[in-house]
């Protein structure tokens, strides 16, 4: 099989109200680009990934107003996709969903969330990831009240083969201090934010520690914002929060092999899942963002992984019809696991 995670940027704006994509002239949320372009391009990159099942971070909205499992089904119906079968767990209100999208002749997948739902109050102990999660952040004694911002989405997963996995699909938290004014309420609003993404990965640690115990087959797959060494308030914390989700204690670890190689090595070259342009200083910024990570029992299958990166995957790059879709679709290129399931 193979599985992959894409952040789609602002998928939600190529569709309309009623679900349906918007193949036009009109300007999508990407800078020079237009909604039929980025339909277009992103359509090419699923087509050319060929996958069983793809979690779509910046999933279409779903609300009372918005179908996101709809506006997922009408992109593969519109461009003959075999992932075309959608769920997607607990809404939020930021119009970018997690959302599933995967081959029903494949494999069966449910929503299927842990967890003991709470009050405003809370709880200590891995809470439903659509309620409140208690930490204390910095060490007052006061624990904090924690939530996301986009529950993770948990899903139970079955192959036609009959082998049970658990997938868990994430959107954390940005650390980036967006609105703040004045290098001291940027060091304290980045310090801030990182103490929030940081207690949201030990609340999903918990949860795959859960599945650990009870003997499941687990994937983490999705979008960090983070990894080992990408900013200097890491070292006030000791570690990043993809370390938090990796784990440290050999069987009960979680792996990735691009996570390895930038925890392995302090010099060199690094793998990278997006690529942003820096507008003040005329330039593109390539970082390692997007993971999957699996347990111990699915790394002993061998699978292997990829980034399908414009210009790092020589497949990609050598062809321009497909590397160019990979530029248009998103600033964010997918990472897929091709393993034996």
């Amino acid at each position: 099989m193979r599985i992959a995670t894409y952040n789609v940027e602002w998928f939600d704006a190529l569709f309309g109200k009623d679900g349906q994509p918007l193949l036009d002239g009109e300007w999508s949320r990407r800078h020079d680009v237009t909604r039929a372009q980025q339909f277009e391009a992103v359509a090419k990159v699923f087509t050319a990934m060929n996958a069983d099942a793809v979690m779509v971070i910046e999933a279409p909205d779903g609300s009372h107003r918005r179908d996101g499992v709809r506006a997922l089904e009408n992109f593969a119906k519109q461009f003959g996709l075999r992932t075309r079968k959608a769920l997607i767990g607990f809404q939020n209100d930021t119009q970018q969903e997690i959302g599933l999208l995967y081959d029903p002749d494949v494999m069966t997948a449910r929503h299927d969330p842990k967890g003991q739902q709470t009050g405003k109050k809370g709880s200590f102990n891995s809470p439903r990831f659509d309620s409140v999660f208690r930490r204390d952040l910095d060490v007052d004694a006061t624990p904090e009240l924690i939530t996301f911002s986009k529950p993770p989405l948990e899903v139970a997963a079955k192959t036609k083969t009959g082998i049970r996995f658990r997938m868990i699909g994430v959107h954390i938290k940005s650390k980036a201090p967006h609105g703040a004014r004045g290098a001291v309420e940027v060091m304290r609003k980045a310090i801030e934010n990182r103490r929030k993404q940081m207690a949201q990965c030990i609340w999903l640690r918990q949860r795959v520690q859960e599945h650990l115990d009870a003997g499941e087959p687990v994937m983490v797959l999705g979008d960090f914002n983070d990894g080992p060494g990408l900013d200097e308030y890491e070292k006030l914390f000791g570690r990043s929060s993809v370390e938090i989700v990796l784990g440290e204690d050999g069987r009960e670890s979680l792996y990735d092999p691009h996570a390895e190689m930038i925890l392995s090595r302090k010099l060199g070259a690094k793998p990278a899942t997006s690529r942003f342009y820096i507008k003040r200083e005329n330039r593109y910024l390539s970082v390692l963002l997007d993971y999957i990570m699996v347990s111990a029992d699915l790394n002993a299958r061998h699978p292997r992984w990829r980034i399908w990166h414009p210009f790092d995957d020589p497949e990609c790059y050598h062809m321009p019809e497909l590397r160019e879709a990979l530029l248009t679709a998103s600033d964010h290129f997918p990472v897929t696991i091709d393993i034996d399931l």
